[in-house]
């Protein structure tokens, strides 16, 4: 949801996703004068409890020297907490990342004046909005994402940085909070399919106990499922055996009580990368299908972020059934690719304006890496991308191309030394952030970031609780991003999503199983991503602008609040063509011509909407694949 409210001369636009509201403010230059930041007030409408006041991050240095140690004047076991009605938000864009979904709030900003201990509230920005709801509807999308942030303060303060007693225990504090609501809505999926139905699994990594639980349930009540996962037999390491033996340990039946067959090995492939459940009606037919990047495992629940997206599209999901199909017959790479190609070819550059378009890998060349490329140069506002693998070769030359409109960049760790100096080029709108805690900083060797180092003396341990990540250092591929999207114009009302398993790399498109969908035109979409986005990348952000500057030797004052006459913690967000100013702007701008007429203009085509005649069309195509899977279905393909 999305709305925008004013008062006097301040402005904010207003994002709303299921569990994070995104405010950014806009006001003429010389109100910045006097300005010492921003009061944030929220309440439950309808709840009959009184507004509260959000809790700040940073504090004016005269009055709480040292945040770290002060404590609640009315418990003194507890530490102190403070709040932005006295340490205001010095920033133009804030997130509220404590909202529940499907509710509707009640906010106002205040602007602050005067001096800091004695500030004065002009007349606050109101407005009410509701969060979006989790469960989707026939024809909708349902989207969570974990908390992907275990390196934080919270987490730190709350569990003090150690493991959930019990990971495998979904009802455990630590895997509640961790879990974000993704745990639950992956198992819900499965517990309320109801018997006589059918669920067609596609497992990469298969060990997390709850999940595979559930799955030996849905058997036990009569739902009819089948799995086709990676076979670790002959893998190497840790991996050796992994998914048989949490099969074993799970108690799954290879066959039904009816003699069916439950399981298919995936052995003729690189990495089987695919994590999708689709669910079957009483008939056999496709209905929905459950996607996104999070593998069955306790890091991709809980650790590394990650997203679940649950498509309730009847003709996306009988594509993906095909496709299943298709993998449970562990065709060679070959038979794969031409398989996977015909059932989603290379999409178009202008794909019709509110739909849905799935793309699967293998295939038998890395078109689709271009494609992104191009979407990234047509896009007319901003760009939001999460590259857990790093930037693809293809890909990099349009990040980096200078323009004035901002691009966001969150890895897993930093750029190669050799990448970096690419997208120095432009870097007042290029904007990287990577996974790190605070207080430490990865080592290079080679050109490539490999283990990451305490910083000795950290300054900020003074203000700041030590952060780490429950597991062990170094231990694992990937800590910290692991999420996979792609987001064209996120702010626009025709928004491109592309979100999937694939790491928009060439091994992800030639060589591997995966999926991705393509959506466009879908602005609930679009505002859970966004605001989703924008609480992983500023959480990283920060950490990663912290541990550099103490690294070259700051003494880190900026984690206080300026308090200086000149007011110039504000002066950057109004520079000309700075990051931060054009930030401020990026929000309230309606820029023309929009990423889908620049495509295309590229393509030479006309941008108007799609005719009622091309509609039908593709209506026809749809129907047609529904009927092509149904009659596979028909012919025994389950493999009785």
């Amino acid at each position: 949801m999305r709305l925008q409210s004013s008062a006097g001369d301040f402005r904010v636009k207003v994002i709303a996703g299921t569990r994070a509201v995104l405010m950014a403010i806009d006001c003429p230059e010389p109100r910045r004068i006097g300005l010492r930041g921003f009061a944030f007030q929220r309440e439950v409408v309808g709840s009959g409890k009184p507004a509260k006041w959000l809790r700040s991050t940073k504090v004016f240095k005269s009055i709480e020297p040292d945040p770290k140690n002060a404590r609640d004047p009315h418990d003194p076991t507890q530490p102190k907490r403070f709040y932005t009605n006295e340490h205001p938000v010095q920033s133009f864009l804030w997130g509220d990342y404590g909202a529940e979904p499907n509710t509707t709030y009640r906010f106002r900003i205040y602007p602050m004046y005067g001096a800091p201990g004695a500030l004065e509230p002009e007349r606050p920005v109101s407005f009410e909005i509701t969060t979006e709801k989790e469960l989707p509807r026939s024809g909708e999308h349902g989207v969570w994402f974990n908390r992907g942030a275990i390196a934080s303060q919270y987490f730190a303060e709350e569990f003090g940085n150690s493991a959930p007693e019990n990971i495998d225990d979904p009802a455990d504090p630590r895997v509640r909070w961790l879990s974000r609501g993704l745990l639950e809505a992956c198992l819900g999926y499965i517990n309320n399919t109801p018997a006589t139905h059918g669920l067609r699994v596609a497992a990469y990594e298969f060990t997390y106990p709850p999940v595979l639980e559930a799955l030996r349930r849905a058997i036990e009540r009569g739902v009819d499922v089948r799995i086709v996962y990676h076979d670790t037999t002959t893998a190497k390491g840790k991996e050796k055996r992994a998914n048989e033996s949490a099969i074993a340990k799970a108690e799954i039946p290879r066959r039904t009580r009816a003699g069916k067959q439950v399981f298919f090995r995936r052995t003729k492939t690189k990495i089987p990368h695919n994590k999708f459940i689709i669910r079957l009606d009483a008939n056999g037919e496709p209905t929905e299908v459950w996607t996104g990047s999070t593998n069955f495992t306790s890091s991709g629940f809980l650790g590394q972020s990650n997203v679940g997206h649950w498509v309730r599209d009847a003709d996306v999901a009988a594509q993906y059934l095909r496709f299943w199909e298709l993998l449970r017959k562990d065709p060679d790479r070959e038979t794969a690719r031409a398989g996977a190609l015909k059932l989603t070819p290379d999409p178009a550059a202008l794909i019709d304006e509110k739909s849905i378009v799935a793309l699967f890998s293998p295939r038998a060349k890395a078109n689709l890496l271009q494609w992104y490329a191009d979407r990234v140069e047509d896009c007319a506002s901003s760009m939001m991308f999460t590259a857990a693998f790093g930037v693809a070769k293809q890909i990099a030359p349009a990040l980096a191309k200078s323009r004035k409109l901002l691009r966001f960049v969150l890895m897993e760790k930093p750029a190669t030394t050799a990448q970096s100096s690419v997208f120095r080029k432009d870097r007042a709108h290029l904007v990287l952030s990577y996974g790190v805690p605070l207080g430490e900083q990865y080592t290079f060797k080679n050109g490539k970031p490999v283990a990451r180092r305490r910083i000795k003396d950290f300054e900020l341990v003074k203000w700041f609780l030590e952060e780490e990540h429950y597991r062990s250092k170094n231990d694992g591929f990937v800590f910290f991003v692991h999420t996979k999207f792609l987001l064209i114009d996120p702010l626009s009302d025709d928004p491109l999503v592309c979100s999937g398993s694939a790491n928009f790399s060439s091994n992800s498109l030639l060589q591997n199983d995966e999926n991705v969908l393509l959506i466009r035109g879908d602005t609930r979409v679009a505002d859970i991503y966004v605001t989703e986005f924008d609480r992983l990348f500023r959480h990283f952000y920060f950490r990663d602008v912290a541990n550099e500057l103490e690294a070259k030797g700051s003494n880190a004052k900026s984690i206080f609040l300026d308090e200086g006459n000149d007011f110039a913690w504000s002066e950057s967000y109004f520079w000309a063509d700075g990051f931060k100013s054009l930030r401020r702007q990026m929000f309230f701008a309606n820029p023309r011509p929009t990423w889908f007429e620049n495509a295309g203009s590229r393509m030479g085509a006309p941008t108007r909407p799609t005719t009622k005649r091309a509609k039908r069309k593709t209506s026809v195509a749809k129907k047609t694949a529904r009927k092509a899977a149904s009659k596979t279905r028909a012919t025994g393909a389950a493999g009785t």
